[in-house]
């Protein structure tokens, strides 16, 4: 008699992770799968900030001819590689289609509901599960240099302010007097207190231990290769064999559409492109920030923890090409000698690089994959998978279980990309 799993995740990053969690809460039986190791996508190297302040999407009014005027920059915060690849203009072309106001407030709300949710779930599951994270309650400051980009990045405030987010601003006197890090000469700032922060990798790894105390499996190496999906349930073939389930969802981050054609969703390879972003973590300097700075002039994310301090972000569209590009780490550290009055620390404990899941609209791809009756999809939450993993995996849960969910899915469903 063939074994049969309850419901099997596809993905042990911090999307499928808590996925996982949350289905155990809910009663259900949990196999997760992943083709490499655990967290070993954009959940190791991110800077792990928790912000509802991060609403608005990157598909913004003026974002296209802002894109164009940096492919000649290598360095740049967001940058195109030049090159022949149909998948990426496809997304590109449909990406610039929501470079509009309707469009880029529409998505605001949409990732708002689930940033707002997974803010509040994540607090109650450090506390029920005891997660050793390095979570702080820190909020969070945008720091600028130049009055022009000071005066520009007000403009978003009023609907950030109506999504609920505890905004403040700064002027630059102020905040220099306030934050003994940063060097004279800030332009201004703008702080959002109900944000957060957490050491991403520890939290994989904190996810991990829990998925397995209550129960659930978790076989690393195994990559999907193949999904069958009937009414009886999924079959999934696998590097390690074939597998059984109920149900399937497939929280392969930036990965999933590489599995568009094995789960029977051409659609999504169209849908997805992975963001490259880098990082650079150090043993803590002398000084660090009161709490985590986007060094906005540079989009440069700055966050510290007891155990590391981290500079991060940009945004780079070249496929999954694995180099290690040494001009885009210098431009995280040359950020950082422009703001900061200690922009290092005394030792280099990683230079990394890792893709995220950008889906065309930059709104998650959350719901039953159309045209399927077992498989559902949990992914697309490009950079912020960390603050929205709570509340997706709560509502996964809630749709497995067909109950009304927390969060309203209408949003996030994938047939509105499927078409």
């Amino acid at each position: 008699m063939e074994q049969r799993d309850d419901v099997v995740v596809v993905g042990a990053g911090v999307v499928g992770l808590a996925t996982a969690l949350a289905l155990l809460e809910d009663g259900r039986g949990v196999r997760v799968i992943e083709a490499r190791r655990i967290g070993s996508g954009s959940s190791h190297g991110n800077c792990g900030t928790i912000t509802p302040s991060h609403a608005p999407p990157l598909a913004a009014p003026g974002r296209v001819g802002e894109a164009l005027r940096m492919m000649v920059r290598p360095d740049a915060p967001l940058y195109i590689r030049p090159r022949v690849d149909p998948r990426l203009w496809r997304w590109l072309w449909r990406f610039a289609g929501r470079c509009n106001l309707r469009d880029w407030e529409a998505s605001a709300r949409a990732k708002s509901l689930l940033l707002n949710d997974s803010r509040a779930r994540l607090c109650e599951w450090i506390g029920r599960h005891g997660l050793d994270c390095e979570f702080a309650e820190s909020g969070e400051d945008y720091v600028f240099r130049s009055p022009a980009a000071f005066e520009r990045g007000q403009h978003e405030l009023d609907l950030l302010r109506e999504l609920g987010v505890d905004v403040e601003v700064i002027d630059g006197p102020a905040f220099d007097a306030q934050e003994p890090a940063v060097l004279p000469g800030t332009a201004g700032a703008i702080r959002f207190r109900g944000d957060a922060v957490l050491r991403p990798d520890r939290y994989v790894d904190e996810l991990a231990r829990v998925v397995r105390a209550r129960g659930g499996r978790i076989d690393e190496e195994c990559a999907l290769q193949r999904l069958e999906d009937s009414t009886a349930g999924a079959a999934l073939h696998t590097s390690a064999g074939i597998l059984h389930a109920r149900e399937v969802v497939v929280a392969a981050g930036a990965w999933s559409p590489n599995l568009a054609r094995a789960i029977d969703a051409p659609w999504l390879a169209g849908a997805m492109q992975p963001g490259k972003g880098y990082s650079i973590t150090y043993d803590p300097p002398p000084l660090v920030p009161r709490r985590p700075l986007v060094l906005r002039d540079w989009s440069v994310c700055v966050t510290s923890w007891p155990s590391g301090f981290r500079l991060g972000s940009t945004m780079e569209f070249s496929g999954f090409d694995e180099r290690l590009r040494p001009r885009r780490l210098a431009a995280l550290e040359r950020a950082a000698r422009a703001s900061l009055r200690e922009p290092a620390g005394p030792v280099v404990r990683e230079r990394w690089c890792g893709w995220r899941p950008m889906s065309c609209d930059d709104v998650p791809i959350i719901g039953r994959l159309p045209g399927h009756r077992r498989t559902w999809l949990a992914t697309g939450h490009g950079m912020m998978g960390v603050g929205m993993s709570a509340g997706t995996g709560q509502l996964v849960a809630d749709l497995l279980a067909g109950r009304g969910p927390a969060v309203d899915p209408s949003a996030f469903d994938p047939g509105r990309l499927a078409g």
